[in-house]
């Protein structure tokens, strides 16, 4: 009995750890078509691997999965975040868990996931093929379960063999990516880093909480790729050409406004430019100063008109920046889009088309913001389908 694991990337280690635990006489056989494998396990997560979260803040799966939402649900009955952090811990990667439920592995470095899949690798003789590229069934013919966890494929060329099998197939588009802002005064603040924001896409219902990054390109972090990972779509619509609304105070214009009539009073003959209420940097703050009053920033706290007030505070919950593409650098790590849900049997990710043939992982329409969401789909999806393989070993064959 032998089992073809097309993509030797996380959902594809995992998935032939498993099966070989479950199924030991089971041959399995990874194909990989570049020459190195877990590439991205390497350095996600800044070189730390954000393994999987522990989801305490999230109501509404559909908040962190902006595709695919409705069957994590319920393939997390099968395997969940709790059961990713048990595997790992008893497969000898201590793990550990941040204040932002992100959670990575203890000694901080991806390198302890990657030594935990090939060391399990060797001990159970998965054969591993590097420089294999499979574009179609007659390349695996022979085995008996064939399973496709080659990740995303940015320009669709690597889904096309399972288009012509009869799966639908949605569009990939970047997720996950940082954005270029045309706007030099923005960028010449480069480093500066806000706790607290809200951005969102005007005339859209596409916004994001949380910290943001000024960058000498534009503007990144959680809350960018946030934003990135639901308007994905969207966005490549739009060519990347739109604008960006920035709540910099995470705040309403009310509570805004009262701040500002407070600072007349209390602090009257100070500068607007000496003194940020609201926590921001000065760099910042001037900045933001020139963009609500131009020439009229080096006014005092007195000498505020109503006008002026509510500049500065539209200014601060509400400025727009345009967008003028994504980050230079291609830094997305997720693709948007892959073979639709609709091909595959929900319960099991067993297609539709061709019996015995199976997704996990990025290559299905599945993906998540940032936060460790997508390597716990990848975790989920590839344990459902060695679930489902060890279950048809069973039936069918009677064992191996």
């Amino acid at each position: 009995m032998k089992t073809a694991v097309i993509g030797g990337g996380a959902a594809g280690f995992f998935l032939a750890v498993n099966l070989k635990e479950a199924i030991p006489e089971m041959a399995v056989t990874i194909f990989e078509r570049s020459h190195h494998v877990l590439s991205k396990v390497a350095v996600s997560g800044g070189g730390r691997c954000n393994c999987t979260n522990t989801f305490a803040e999230v109501r509404d799966l559909s908040a962190v999965y902006p595709r695919g939402h409705r069957l994590m649900k319920r393939l997390f009955k099968s395997f969940d975040y709790r059961d990713a952090y048990e595997w790992f811990e008893h497969h000898g990667v201590p793990l550990v868990t941040q204040e932002d439920h992100c959670v990575f592995p203890a000694a901080q470095d991806s390198k302890a996931i990657i030594d935990c899949f090939l060391t399990l690798a060797r001990r159970y003789q998965i054969e591993i093929r590097l420089g294999e590229k499979i574009s179609s069934l007659d390349d695996v013919a022979g085995y008996d379960f064939v399973v496709v966890t080659t990740g995303g494929s940015p320009t669709g060329e690597g889904l096309k063999w399972l288009a012509r099998l009869g799966h639908e197939l949605e569009p990939p588009v970047p997720s996950l990516f940082s954005l270029r802002i045309d706007h030099e005064k923005l960028c010449d603040l480069m480093g500066t880093v806000v706790d607290d924001v809200t951005v969102h896409l005007p005339g859209t219902k596409f916004r994001a909480d949380g910290p943001l990054l000024i960058t000498h390109w534009g503007v990144s972090g959680p809350a960018i790729l946030k934003l990135s990972s639901y308007a994905a779509r969207y966005l490549a619509e739009q060519p990347y050409n739109v604008q960006l609304s920035v709540n910099w105070l995470q705040s309403d214009e009310s509570h805004v406004q009262s701040a500002l009539m407070e600072m007349t009073t209390r602090q009257p003959q100070k500068q607007l430019t000496t003194y940020c209420p609201f926590g921001l940097s000065l760099r910042l703050w001037n900045h933001l100063l020139t963009e609500a009053l131009g020439g009229r920033s080096q006014l005092r706290w007195s000498e505020m008109s109503r006008k002026d007030m509510n500049r500065l505070t539209n200014t601060l919950v509400n400025i727009t920046y345009p967008v003028a593409g994504r980050a230079p650098f291609k830094d997305e790590f997720v693709t948007c889009g892959g073979v639709s849900l609709k091909s595959i049997d929900p319960s099991t990710l067993e297609s539709r088309h061709v019996p015995h043939l199976y997704f996990a992982g990025e290559v299905l329409d599945i993906d998540g913001i940032t936060g460790g969401f997508n390597f716990q789909a990848a975790w989920t999806t590839a344990y459902v389908v060695h679930n489902t393989i060890k279950r048809d070993v069973l039936r069918y064959y009677g064992g191996v």
